[in-house]
């Protein structure tokens, strides 16, 4: 036997591997809409990019007739590659070996990649399509898991962790996505869930389908445990790389910036966008589309907490992170969903270097018992706590109303915002004047002959008074009161003010998030 046979012997072998669990298999899989391992990673990265590691990998199990089973590559594609020109590191699970279940050396496969990701300060990217833990391996396919989650935990900030769930994700292998920056899902192919349907019929008698259960709806708008969805494949790997495009590579470098372009930045339109009337609703997204630059605003979370929009955008070439009210759902209060969203978002920007903008028209934390048993004190303390442990830029926007306790939660200069800027409508205070006046001047009204007329006036001598932004820019807690228009040339000014910040805390081990 010479060389070229041995070359031979070795495209052979490549060749087996790359074919996964065979033609029959990959057929079942196309048969369900999904693709394979491979044909993923070919859409996620630039063209030719991949490069394959730990290929000829397999399990060493011989227990329940696992020694009579190949499984090339032992159910998992690792690798690195690039998208759009920068390198990231990922592993894609084929469902057509063993289901995709993880065993010890699938596990031991993409540990080894993630400490590759951070050796090397690239994204990673986990393309999710498993049965699960391989049963018949038994304790070493969790400790296989656990493996994975350990990483997952200490890489968190270190690194963009990207999760894509592309087929069944159940029991423990769920908790690697949840520890993970982003999960995205596909309609109708993809589930998330801790114990599966017959399970939960077993033991609560409960019946629910696979899909109502873990799909993709419930999880981007009841859970809120994914962030983005999409209705094919193709869609939400499309939609992974243009997340990466607004990331970093790792939490020492900053976001990459695009040329900006020769848009004016004095908006004529932003005078008109919001009414004037503070309880009218409007939509906050028409007040982001008008200043950050055109096209740039990518919604994360869209479908869950709808009180609240938050996002990433480029403002003059550079990237944002977006924490707004939305008044037209709850009138922008804050409530349990809301505050975690915001809370986590506000983190992730924090520690991957991204500004944060904050566009403020708060009513306050929404009220209701199911809120304050639910612990929207705790819940909403997250919000000052992510706030006040941020050290990158932050500039809040008071566009209207700022009441109560909320509005010290969203970034104000007592909790370390650089720069407050405030409409000259904004009402800034500890309630709204009508339920000022009606606690204030309670024994007046109600003394008075004309009750309706007094209290009018009295809430109007309120706002007067309170409710307006030059009280707090007297005392400095609002930096300037700025005209509507000029909004987008302020913000772009303040960006490029604070582009060399440097901000220190005091050194501890980590703090104490109420979680």
């Amino acid at each position: 036997m010479d060389i070229y046979e041995k070359i031979n012997e070795l495209y052979d072998r490549k060749r087996k591997v790359e074919l996964g669990g065979g033609d029959e298999r990959i057929d079942k899989q196309h048969e369900k809409g999904k693709l394979t391992a491979r044909e993923r990673i070919e859409l996620l990265v630039d063209k030719g990019s991949f490069v394959e590691l730990n290929p000829f990998i397999e399990h060493r199990s011989n227990d329940f007739g696992l020694d009579k089973a190949e499984g090339p590559g032992d159910g998992v594609v690792t690798g690195y590659g690039k998208v759009n020109g920068r390198p990231i590191y990922l592993f894609s699970q084929d469902f057509t070996v063993f289901g995709g279940a993880l065993g010890e050396m699938h596990a031991q496969k993409i540990a080894n990649v993630m400490d590759l990701a951070v050796k090397n300060g690239a994204p990673f990217v986990g393309l999710n399509d498993s049965g699960g833990a391989r049963i018949q391996e038994g304790v070493v396919s969790l400790d296989g898991y656990g493996h994975i989650f350990y990483r997952n935990s200490i890489y968190s900030g270190v690194i963009p962790q990207i999760s894509v769930i592309m087929g069944p994700c159940a029991g423990g292998a769920v908790y690697s996505p949840a520890i993970t920056d982003f999960v995205f899902m596909v309609d109708k192919t993809s589930q998330m869930f801790i114990t599966g349907p017959k399970v939960i019929e077993t033991v609560t008698g409960e019946k629910i389908s696979a899909e109502d259960l873990g799909g993709s709806e419930v999880h981007n708008t009841i859970s809120g445990n994914a962030h983005f969805r999409g209705e094919s494949e193709e869609e939400v790997l499309e939609q992974v790389r243009l997340l990466l495009s607004y990331l970093p590579q790792n939490n020492e470098e900053k976001p990459p910036i695009k040329e900006a372009g020769l848009e004016n930045h004095y908006r004529e339109n932003l005078a008109d966008t919001i009414p004037f009337d503070a309880v009218r609703p409007y939509d906050v997204r028409k007040v982001i589309e008008e200043v950050v630059d055109e096209g740039s605003f990518l919604e994360i979370q869209s479908g869950f907490a709808k009180n609240i929009v938050i996002g990433l955008a480029r403002m003059n070439g550079e990237v944002v992170g977006l924490v707004c009210n939305q008044p037209k759902i709850m009138a922008g209060g804050l409530d349990i969903d809301s505050s975690d969203k915001a809370s986590r978002f506000i983190r992730f920007c924090d520690s991957f270097q991204i500004p944060i903008i904050t566009f403020e028209d708060v009513t306050g934390f929404f009220p209701g018992v199911k809120q304050e048993h639910g612990g929207i004190i705790r819940h909403g303390a997250k919000i000052l706590y992510a706030y006040s442990e941020a050290t990158v830029p932050k500039i809040t926007v008071i566009l209207r109303k700022a009441y109560g306790g909320a509005y010290v939660a969203l970034n104000s200069k007592a909790i370390g915002a650089d720069l407050v800027f405030a409409w000259p409508n904004a009402e800034i205070a500890v309630m709204g004047p009508q339920g000022a006046a009606n606690i204030i001047f309670a024994r007046d009204i109600n003394q008075s002959d004309n009750p309706e007329q007094l209290r009018a006036e009295k809430i109007e001598e309120y706002r007067e008074k309170f409710a307006n932004p030059y009280v707090a820019a007297s005392r400095g807690m609002v930096d300037d009161v700025i005209d509507p228009r000029e909004t987008r040339i302020k913000l772009i000014q303040g960006l490029e003010m604070m582009r060399n910040k440097k901000e220190d805390r005091p050194k501890k081990k980590h703090g104490n998030i109420p979680l």
